[in-house]
């Protein structure tokens, strides 16, 4: 990963304690990992780094906001991205990354980068279905809403009324006053 290097932390020169780093997130950030899902991003990342003897605790807290298209009307709008996530890092024979929330990494290791962490924990933060907040409210006036509204299935119930407003064929209602009778 040497094109973000920004994102290596050297924990050799580091004493015991608890460290901070920051970081800004923008969609340069996403073209290092191919992901073109976001046309924009500003994402502020709070890492806090808790050095100790024969371990290190991360906490990452992250907040701001991707822009992505909507789902329904395919508008443009940032969609609200807050998230907190934990990673334990310790020392093993291999590295070993299976486990979302322990990091094994080698004793002969001197360095993490943590941008594949940040990159997850952005996008899995990111809900599968992104609908624009004015959809919801019913704030947001397009062609696309106007036409989906034009094309709406309507509710079973609204059909029959209507159904039953229109005139019935007089041979059925007789049928009906006969099975009335015989109650």
């Amino acid at each position: 990963m040497k094109d973000l290097k920004e994102f290596d932390i050297s924990f050799i020169g580091l004493k015991e304690g608890n460290h901070q780093f920051e970081y800004l997130i923008e969609n340069k950030f996403f073209d290092f990992f191919k992901y073109d899902e976001f046309n924009n991003s500003n994402v502020n990342v709070v890492l806090s780094f808790l050095k100790k003897t024969t371990m290190f605790e991360l906490s990452f807290q992250i907040s701001g906001w991707v822009e992505v298209a909507c789902d329904v009307t395919n508008e443009l709008f940032h969609q609200p991205i807050n998230a907190e996530m934990d990673l334990i890092v310790k020392f093993g024979e291999e590295y070993n990354d299976e486990n979302e929330e322990l990091l094994i990494i080698p004793h002969s290791e001197f360095k993490i980068n943590v941008a594949q962490y940040i990159y997850e924990a952005i996008v899995l933060n990111v809900p599968l279905k992104r609908i624009h907040p004015g959809v919801q409210d019913g704030t947001l006036k397009s062609d696309v809403l106007e036409k989906l509204k034009e094309l709406e299935i309507k509710d079973l119930d609204e059909e029959i009324e209507e159904d039953n407003i229109k005139e019935i064929d007089p041979r059925w209602s007789k049928l009906k006053e006969y099975t009335n009778r015989k109650k």
